[in-house]
């Protein structure tokens, strides 16, 4: 199908953001219609969310931008059981406490890109725990589970993949599709929910989701996924040498999440400006053509938009500015990343191998010593001569810090505690 009449399937297709989707014409007469209702999952493993969650986040926002009404569902409950999908070994079982600390912390993310209220096309966080802890065993099996083929459910990815690595996938983990369908089933009961969207690993749970609906509550249910996204090269993204790009700011600071988006790879800025901004597709026609050095404006305007959404207007001029005193002016911008370390250590000398770890910018000593042995370290803005070079008091600046750099794009103060 090529055109659409809703915005949301209009907008979505435009910018690449859907990989499959389940009877796309019916779905787009819908939305053509009246407001409705879609919700996309998101389990409590941790105290942020990540850019790998982004394109979820994004898809939740237009659909909100289009005129419906969007669930974000807190997975309280099924974090006690943990998704196995592309996972060669069990989660880690979080306790209740931890759980609802982790989705505290989570609920923020949303906040800079979804209007919550009371509204119809208000967003609304709900929490599966609601319903699945309540849930009965023997009800359970005997109301839900009567409609699950254990032939088809072993031919899900999230099982199949376990199973033909010789992985164990323990029968808590194999429940867990069944658990995520009926939470489709309740949303559509208690919100008129008609869509859920996730990523194309989602795609077969979400399949078996709209199928339980259908026999329980003979309920017209849809499903969309985004494509599973990895950079140009082949790297998975969202990832660093450093670890996960988290969304929330104790995660990570804002000027790093910026800075991570700028050191987007060349042939990566015209989708990631498509799928994570919400610039017009003729201004980021313009910015994807951009050749030679002129491609990095093109950069700053992705990392600046990207940020913006995720932290605000005031934390992504900062950044920006953070960015320009530190790579044109070459200097010691004080609204860096900063580490703390013990004035004490620092008087009787530090290895330099070790305050880059120490301080984040390797992420093992050995790391350290192959960066600093190869030219990339720095202290305040001068070549480090060898890994083992103390790096002592005398180093700070009157503001009493120091400046560690890896490369040209990494940098972070240390401040004597």
């Amino acid at each position: 199908m090529s055109a659409y009449t809703s915005d949301f399937m209009r907008i979505v297709h435009e910018r690449g953001m859907v990989h499959q989707c389940s009877d796309a014409a019916r779905l787009d007469e819908l939305l053509s219609s009246g407001v409705r209702t879609a919700y996309i999952g998101f389990d409590c493993t941790a105290d942020s969310l990540h850019v790998g969650h982004l394109l979820q986040i994004m898809l939740l926002r237009w659909w909100q931008k289009a005129g419906h009404k969007p669930i974000a569902l807190m997975g309280g409950g099924t974090t006690k059981v943990g998704d196995p999908s592309g996972r060669d070994e069990t989660r880690q079982l979080l306790t209740t406490e931890q759980i609802d600390a982790n989705m505290a912390k989570i609920k923020r993310s949303f906040s800079n890109y979804l209007a919550f209220g009371s509204g119809p096309t208000d967003a609304v966080m709900a929490n599966n725990a609601e319903w699945l802890d309540t849930l009965l065993y023997i009800p359970l099996l005997r109301d839900v589970g009567r409609h699950f083929s254990v032939n088809r459910m072993l031919t899900m990815d999230s099982v199949k993949l376990r199973l033909d690595r010789d992985q164990p996938l323990s029968f808590l983990e194999f429940n867990y599709m069944i658990l995520q369908s009926y939470d489709y089933v309740e949303l559509f009961k208690r919100h008129s929910c008609i869509l859920q969207m996730g990523g194309s690993d989602q795609w077969g749970n979400i399949i078996m989701g709209a199928d339980l609906g259908r026999r329980m509550a003979n309920a017209e249910l849809f499903a969309l996924t985004s494509p599973l996204l990895a950079t140009a090269s082949g790297a998975k993204m969202g990832k660093t040498a450093a670890g996960a790009v988290w969304l929330n700011p104790e995660r990570l600071s804002p000027y790093d999440f910026w800075q991570f988006w700028r050191n987007t790879e060349d042939a990566d800025v015209g989708r990631f400006l498509k799928l994570f901004t919400e610039l017009p597709l003729a201004e980021i026609a313009r910015l994807e053509a951009l050749q030679g050095q002129e491609i990095n404006e093109a950069k700053k305007v992705l990392a600046t938009e990207v940020t913006r959404l995720a932290h605000g207007e005031e934390a992504a001029a900062q950044a920006v500015e953070t960015a320009r005193r530190t790579f044109e002016e070459g200097g010691k911008a004080d609204t860096l990343p900063t580490v703390e370390v013990s004035r004490a250590l620092l008087a009787a000398g530090m290895a330099a191998f070790e305050l880059f770890h120490q301080a984040g910018l390797a992420e093992s000593r050995t790391e350290a010593r192959k960066l600093i042995k190869g030219g990339g370290g720095r202290l305040n803005d001068k070549p480090i001569a060898s890994d083992t070079a103390p790096i002592k008091d005398s180093d700070l600046g009157p503001d009493g810090t120091l400046k560690l750099s890896a490369g040209r794009k990494r940098h972070i103060l240390v401040r004597a505690a």
